[in-house]
Order: C-alpha cells, then structure tokens, then sequence
C-alpha cells in the first residue's frame, strides 16, 4: 500500500502536463491557472493541517515558489515548441543531472566509490535516455526551423532546469520541512506568475480552466510528502521519476503526438533507461 501512496506523484505530475496540454491556452494563461490551483489547495491545506510557519520558512518557501514558476513556464514554452514527447523526457534528464551534479559538488553527497559509481552510472543512462527519446525518424532528413525549434527549445529547457534547481535546493540549504512550507511556496508561485504574465495579460477562460492542472499539480505534492515518511526519500523520489512515462506515453497514446513505430521502441527504451537512472540516484542517496 506504501508503494502505491508513493506512485501517486508521479501519475499527478505525470497526468497534469496532458491535462494542461489538453486544455490549452498560451503558456501563460497556463501558468497563471496552473499555480493559482496550487495556491487554492494550499490555502485548503492549511485549514486543516495548520503547519508552523516561522519567518524562514515564510521567505525560502516564497523564494522557492517564484524559482518554481520559472522552471514550469520555461517546460511549457518548450511545450509548444517541440511537444510533450520531447520536452519531458529532455526536462526530466536535465534536471536530474542538474541536481545530482550539484547534490554531488556542493552537498558532497558522492562520498565514497559506491556513490560516485552509482551517480556516474545514472549520468550516462540519463544521456543515452535523452538521446533516445529525442531520435528523428529514421531517414529523416535535416530541416532548418526544426532545429531552430530544438535550440530554442534546449534554451528555453537550460532557464527552466535552472529554476527547477533553484527551487530545490533552497529548501534543502536552508533546511526547511516542505510540508511547512506549501503555503508560502504557492504564494512565490502566483506572484511570480503574475509578474512573467503582467504584458501578456492573460486573464481569460484558458487561465480559469487550466487552475484544475495546478490542483492535480499540487495532489502529486501532497502525497510525495505523505509517502516520504513511509517509504524513505530516496524510494520516493525514484517512484516520482515514473511521470515522465506517463507524461510522454500519454502524448503519444492520448494527445495523438506523431512517432514511427522506430521511434516509439527508441521513446520507451529511453524512458526505461531515464527511470533506471533515478532508481540509481535514489539508492545513492540512501546508501
């Protein structure tokens, strides 16, 4: 039963970039709609659970929040350059890496040859999933506003990774419990919204409907925190790593995103290959 609580972030996470996709709008219609669902459930949240918020975990949890709304507007720019089949499997490797190299250079969290060995091994599992997921039909021929697509694409994936970074590891240098911190972490989230939004002006149906992605956004948090005291982090956050099949198999099999039957074996061998590589980042976390 524990094993399945902890899936439930990655089927929430996993599911809520089809929903958005499917709902649509502008990337900032999405996001503001996104992140103003996340505030509701935290407001909803704290109702009932009443966490401590001292002065710190206010201030990181909003720094943190703001850090997040970058990373996700820049996954979904990406989004609607290139699709969900590559803008995931891609986000997801990159962030991987980003937060391994850094757990390993500044948190010294490769201590030893086992971990150095388990992390060195996730990397290149990472790359080769990255690679595979993101191979052109076979025979495809080069064409120039495709790959002017993929490096505006990388540019805008390289800003979100960092964002994503950022806000993962403020908490942790700061050690501050993320339960405590859900609330404030949704307010930098809708005020850094409406700020990258403030010319786009995107108040409109598309931002109203795209609030019930942000709920399900927030549930696959809710319920990572409920399954880490369970099942450990490390197991959690390995478990977590399976939304990217979910996100990029459902755009394939429910948003109808274009694969050859060549390329579908590459997206799940690479996938395979990316879910492996977390498996290992969790056990050296944990070791």
């Amino acid at each position: 039963m524990d094993i399945l609580i902890a899936l439930l972030p990655a089927l929430f996470w996993g599911s809520m970039i089809l929903f958005t996709v499917y709902i649509g709008g502008t990337a900032y219609s999405q996001i503001l709609g996104i992140t103003i669902g996340a505030l509701l459930f935290a407001l909803v949240e704290y109702g009932f659970a009443s966490p401590e918020i001292t002065a710190k975990v206010f201030w990181v949890g909003l720094a943190s929040g703001a850090l997040w709304t970058v990373g996700q507007i820049g996954q979904l720019q990406s989004i609607k350059k290139i699709g969900v089949a590559l803008t995931m499997p891609i986000s997801t490797g990159m962030q991987l890496i980003a937060t391994t190299l850094f757990g390993a250079l500044v948190f010294s969290e490769w201590h030893d040859a086992v971990t150095t060995g388990l992390g060195l091994s996730a990397l290149l599992l990472i790359l080769a999933g990255v690679f595979l997921t993101s191979a052109k039909p076979k025979g495809a021929l080069s064409d120039a506003a495709d790959s002017s697509k993929m490096r505006n694409a990388l540019m805008m994936l390289t800003v979100s990774t960092l964002g994503y970074l950022s806000y993962a590891v403020l908490a942790a240098f700061f050690k501050v419990n993320g339960a405590d911190a859900v609330l404030p972490q949704s307010i930098g989230m809708v005020l850094m919204a409406l700020l990258l939004t403030a010319r786009e002006k995107p108040y409109n149906r598309d931002t109203l409907k795209n609030i019930l992605p942000g709920i399900v956004w927030a549930f696959g948090s809710f319920f990572m925190f409920v399954s880490q005291p369970k099942v450990g982090v490390a197991i959690s956050f390995s478990l977590a790593q399976v939304a990217v099949a979910i996100s990029t198999l459902g755009s394939i099999f429910i948003l109808k995103e274009k694969k050859t039957p060549d390329q579908m074996k590459k997206v799940v061998l690479g996938i395979v290959l990316i879910i492996v590589a977390a498996v290992l980042l969790g056990i050296a976390k944990d070791y």
